[in-house]
């Protein structure tokens, strides 16, 4: 999955706007984003599905946190096969690939909704592993759909059509999960349904992304660019320090969605039932879609660095805000945590792979087996809550954010003179 914006984005800058490869540019940014969406709104769903089962099952909060375990795990294992086979089969078939396999993690919810918490963690595990699939190919080929300068706000600008997906998923999951289970929160088979209609939505969604016109993206040559350096692309510090920004970015951002519905059960919070509450984790999400939309435009002007210190700083407050106190006040501030993550992910991803050259697939794939921090940091999460209580535990998502803050200062120049 060798491609180098520095190369493709000089095609794309000498087309004028209205040039038939423009517009092929266009749709094909247009037929990505639909992907960005999909995988946003499934994987919000398991903020739904962790207080489901953990109630079912009779879960402490440590093996609850296995869901995000098994699920964000899969992008450390799968990365870099999910490369290997985007190379062999291209873009557009190996995102046909990951939409099947995501399909058949699906279609598991079925008897594991009849059988035990165990297959539940496989299921999680084979939809997020075509969920990698899609993500190694989609992040970085929207890097290259334009010019490098605008690659974070291109990127920002898909991210929030995500986000739309992870606003809708914890309503429709309240909704559909939730609101069918009773007041126990005992009936493991009310996720057959909705699972078995995204698993059809996703074979779907591969028939047309194979019948799709997409523009073809070489990979790069093997000699260097101004700047690149050569090795590896562990040799560029910025990819190094973007990898453990994009670790804890996804640890905190995963960490606060999965324990919102429990931190807004709380009775020195908001005493919500989980079906209430799921309806306010889509809050969270939401602000995330609204701030990228934001962020699409903020970032034309003002550098990625100067916006990600900014976002962190106000996370790092709310988070604060939400350990230390208490009733709506809290309730507000950790939900508003959403509006200050919208751009992270994807200012981190596009400035960590900035001017890596022919070392762009290999950093792609080191940043995407950084997605693994959802798995780690919900588990240690979980660790703390079972140890000092779910407020005292969002301490952990507080010191990610700090590193990140860190990151963003150390890079506050990077593109403003491109």
């Amino acid at each position: 999955m060798a491609i180098t914006p520095q190369r493709a984005a000089p095609a794309a800058q000498s087309q004028d706007a209205g040039t038939p490869a423009s517009r092929n540019h266009t749709s094909a940014l247009v037929i990505v984003t639909l992907l960005f969406f999909m995988w946003g709104l499934i994987t919000s769903l398991n903020d739904v599905l962790i207080p489901h089962l953990k109630a079912i099952y009779t879960l402490s909060y440590v093996q609850a946190m296995l869901v995000q375990f098994c699920f964000f795990g899969a992008y450390f294992i799968v990365s870099l096969p999910a490369g290997a086979l985007i190379r062999r089969l291209g873009y557009q078939k190996g995102a046909v690939a990951g939409l099947l396999i995501a399909a058949a993690g699906c279609a598991l919810f079925y008897p594991a909704s009849t059988s035990g918490y165990g297959l539940f963690l496989f299921a999680f595990f084979v939809l997020a592993s075509g969920i990698t699939v899609l993500q190694v190919a989609a992040n970085p080929y929207v890097t290259v759909l334009g010019p490098p300068r605008t690659a974070s706000s291109r990127l920002t600008l898909t991210q929030a059509f995500n986000s739309l997906g992870t606003t809708i998923g914890p309503a429709a999951g309240g909704l559909l999960i939730l609101s069918t289970a009773g007041a126990a929160v005992a009936n493991a088979a009310t996720v057959q349904g909705p699972y078995l209609a995204l698993a059809a939505t996703l074979v779907v969604l591969a028939v047309l992304f194979l019948a799709a016109k997409l523009p073809q993206i070489t990979e790069g040559e093997d000699e260097a660019l101004p700047g690149e350096g050569h090795g590896s692309a562990w040799a560029h510090r910025h990819l190094v320090l973007g990898a453990i920004g994009i670790f804890l970015y996804v640890g905190a951002e995963v960490s606060i969605g999965s324990f919102l519905i429990n931190f807004l059960g709380e009775p020195s919070i908001a005493g919500l039932s989980h079906a209430d509450g799921a309806q306010y984790v889509s809050l969270y999400w939401a602000g995330a879609m609204v701030g990228r939309f934001i962020g699409f435009v903020v970032m034309r002007f003002v550098s990625p660095g100067k916006t990600l210190a900014f976002n962190s700083v106000a996370a790092i407050a709310l988070v604060l805000a939400a350990t230390f106190g208490h009733g709506h006040a809290a309730m507000w501030a950790i939900l508003a945590v959403g509006l200050c993550n919208s751009i992270m992910f994807p200012t981190i991803f596009s400035m960590a792979l900035h001017n890596l050259g022919r070392h762009t697939g290999q950093g792609s794939g080191i940043l995407c087996m950084a997605i693994v921090g959802g798995a780690i940091v919900p588990f240690a999460q979980g660790a703390l809550a079972d140890g000092l209580g779910v407020q005292l535990s969002f301490l952990l998502p507080a010191a990610c954010y700090a590193f990140i803050l860190y990151f963003g200062a150390k890079y506050a120049g990077m593109y403003v003179k491109q």
